[in-house]
């Protein structure tokens, strides 16, 4: 019997209300990913090229620390991973998380999903695939 665990990044509360509904329609676990400093309205101002946000986006080596990033990750087949998109791709909390747990991700089946104003997912995806090809990523 296959197990899944649905993981997400919520800066305001809509990934993750995404991620609990999604969990609650496959019967998941759940993990949230939380930055060891919380954003704050400011940070996510990205109008403003020196929010938080802002600065971290625009440095591919960025990784900001999470609280309790590791998962034991073996029970689970399925492992869906949940963001907000930032710049037309997935925030670099998202590379801590993966990095983090990158042994544990081999083999799984991984189904990102995110929410938007209006942005898609496929660059996302595309991009986070080149960054971790021994890995496989599918949109939800």
């Amino acid at each position: 019997m296959s197990k899944t665990l649905v993981t997400y990044f919520s800066a305001s509360g809509v990934t993750a209300n995404k991620g609990q509904k999604i969990a609650q329609k496959t019967g998941a676990d759940t993990f949230e990913i939380k930055p060891a400093v919380p954003y704050t309205s400011a940070d996510l101002n990205w109008q403003n090229k020196q929010s938080r946000s802002s600065i971290e986006c625009n440095d591919p080596a960025c990784r900001p620390e999470i609280v309790d990033g590791t998962v034991d990750l073996s029970a689970y087949d399925t492992v869906y991973i949940g963001y907000p998109i930032w710049w037309y791709t997935a925030p670099n909390i998202i590379n801590t998380f993966i990095e983090a747990n990158l042994d544990g991700l081999k083999g799984k089946r991984i189904v990102l999903f995110k929410t938007s104003g209006g942005s898609g997912i496929s660059k996302s995806v595309s991009d986070l695939q080149g960054k971790y090809p021994n890995l496989s990523f599918e949109a939800e």
